[in-house]
């Protein structure tokens, strides 16, 4: 099995809804990888803003982040720029990732390329 986990929800909603999307995803990419499946998790949309919030050792999700921090593939580049995540992201460590030159964005990552490789897209 692989799975490609991918956080869209927006920490600035701050709703319980959104911290339970991302608790959520992230405990599937946990599954995920408990099982010895392979797992990749991204950051896109208003999601990008997330690694920001992460970085923080008190947030209530950071030891789940932790856990699975090996996992994650990177940030939207084009949505971190959109969405101001492009410094929360460097500040987590995590890579920007522009493998899909939409037009008139800096890049985002390549779920058709995901998608062909066998993973099965997630969203959260």
């Amino acid at each position: 099995m692989k799975a490609a986990v991918i956080i869209m929800s927006d920490p600035k909603s701050e709703s319980e809804e959104s911290l339970g999307r991302l608790f959520n995803a992230l405990a599937a990419a946990y599954d995920f990888k408990n099982r010895g499946d392979e797992v990749t998790i991204l950051f896109q949309g208003a999601g990008t803003r997330w690694a920001g919030e992460l970085a923080n050792r008190d947030h209530p999700a950071y030891e789940l982040f932790t856990a699975v921090r090996d996992k994650v593939a990177g940030v939207s580049c084009g949505c971190a720029d959109v969405f101001g995540a492009a410094e929360g992201a460097s500040a987590c460590g995590l890579q920007l990732i522009a493998e899909n030159p939409v037009p008139n964005t800096s890049g985002l990552p390549s779920l058709a390329r995901l998608s062909s490789e066998g993973f099965a897209i997630l969203t959260f």
